[in-house]
């Protein structure tokens, strides 16, 4: 299989994930609360977050919310020893965490 044949694949593998996406928000699929604003500390780093029911997560909660899978679009991985929230890798750079607008 050449080079190019591997990007075609993975951008076909893309584009319906975004279709996807696209989908599951224009019907409401999800009814669960999603993170719609952040905070950062100086250093740049997500600290808060806020929910589209306008509650305030400090980082700790949003971890145990997000494990119970009470938040939309987001995971939870473990890495440098500790677990991290972000969005779902979706391939839309629009809707990471780190591109929310801070509140």
């Amino acid at each position: 299989m050449s080079d190019d044949r591997f990007e075609q694949v993975f951008e076909q593998y893309r584009e319906q994930g975004k279709k996807k996406v696209e989908n599951e928000a224009y019907q409401g699929e999800d009814n669960r609360e999603s993170i719609v604003a952040v905070r950062k500390n100086e250093e740049g780093d997500l600290i808060a977050f806020k929910t589209s029911t306008g509650r305030e997560l400090d980082y700790v909660q949003a971890l145990e919310e997000a494990k119970a899978g009470n938040l939309a679009h987001v995971d939870v991985f473990h890495k440098y020893g500790r677990d991290i929230v972000r969005s779902e890798p979706d391939g839309i750079k629009e809707n990471n965490l780190d591109q929310l607008p801070l509140f």
